[in-house]
């Protein structure tokens, strides 16, 4: 869920209609808010063993509306009640869910527009490979612009170094380019012969990222092992890698009550809590809610290389 939302302009969260609203319905549309994900379609599914009753997706409704209520930032919900035993409503309406004046599932997705781009319009370029060529000495950072856009002449900082320089050219495969925006693939060559290496970030010189040795943030925990404080971990954020160790344990959150239960022993599998990290090496940092990447970041075990942990920098 974590892995997949984290990239999604959408999220479905599945009901089963004799069910209701269940704890792993109310953590998952928690994580779809806390990833920022701005739009949630709850499909109330199995309407055929309730008798396509309106009365029990009223009662639905009303109950998922209360509790994300009580979150924060509460995605805007779209209910269409469906049964996938015979497709009632998934690609097309079903004649024994007269009573529902929407769109059928499919049909709404087509319509819902895709996200416009980052929400942070300052420029956030973390390098991902240096490209040399000996012959012609030239020196090019390859990466996936992350924020805002950038054009030749543009002057830049490279963090965590502090250097300035001036973009030379924007490269790729097919040419060229006078400008380029969040989500394109390119090289970037700079006017300044400037030592950067993978992990780097170019951004705007006046409006640059946090650059940080400690960090909070909500961690959404994913391994059997619990995570408790004083553990070592690799951690991951954009192309950077570090070291990671847990000084704190902030807070738990209660599923069932959407409380924060303050400095907990540990946080188990599937738990969400608040977390301080304390980092082997300066990282360049936003909150999750300014940009979605580079406010995020993965512990990782480096025992077994397994990815235990996504995190949200708040």
């Amino acid at each position: 869920m974590v892995t997949g939302a984290s990239t999604a302009d959408l999220a479905i969260v599945l009901v089963d209609a004799r069910h209701g609203v269940v704890e792993q319905t109310r953590r998952h549309t928690f994580i779809a808010a806390l990833l920022g994900i701005e739009r949630v379609v709850v499909a109330i599914n199995k309407m055929d063993l309730v008798g396509f009753s309106e009365q029990r997706f009223d009662e639905i409704v009303a109950d998922f509306s209360a509790f994300t209520h009580r979150l924060d930032v509460a995605p805007a919900a779209t209910f269409i009640p469906i049964s996938a035993l015979r497709g009632d409503n998934v690609v097309a309406r079903g004649e024994r869910l007269d009573w529902y004046a929407g769109p059928a599932l499919l049909e709404h997705l087509e319509a819902v527009p895709a996200r416009a781009g980052e929400r942070l319009d300052a420029l956030r370029f973390p390098v991902q490979w240096v490209v040399r060529d000996q012959d012609t000495g030239y020196r090019g950072y390859a990466g996936r612009i992350a924020g805002g856009d950038v054009a030749p002449g543009d002057e830049v900082l490279v963090l965590p170094s502090g250097r300035r320089t001036r973009v030379a050219a924007i490269d790729t495969f097919d040419g060229p380019l006078d400008t380029a925006s969040a989500g394109r693939s390119v090289t970037l060559a700079l006017a300044d012969d400037v030592d950067v290496g993978r992990g780097e970030l170019i951004c705007h010189p006046d409006r640059a990222p946090a650059l940080v040795r400690e960090l909070d943030a909500d961690v959404c925990w994913m391994a059997n092992a619990p995570l408790r404080p004083g553990a070592r971990y690799a951690i991951k954020h954009t192309t950077r890698n570090a070291r990671a160790i847990v000084e704190a344990l902030h807070d738990r959150v209660e599923m069932h009550t959407l409380a924060r239960e303050p400095a907990p022993a540990e946080l188990g599998l599937n738990d969400i809590g608040r977390v301080r990290l304390r980092l082997s090496s300066p990282l360049a940092i936003d909150a999750y809610e300014v940009n979605r990447e580079t406010g995020a970041f993965i512990l990782i075990d480096e025992t077994t290389s397994d990815t235990v942990g996504a995190g949200m920098i708040a």
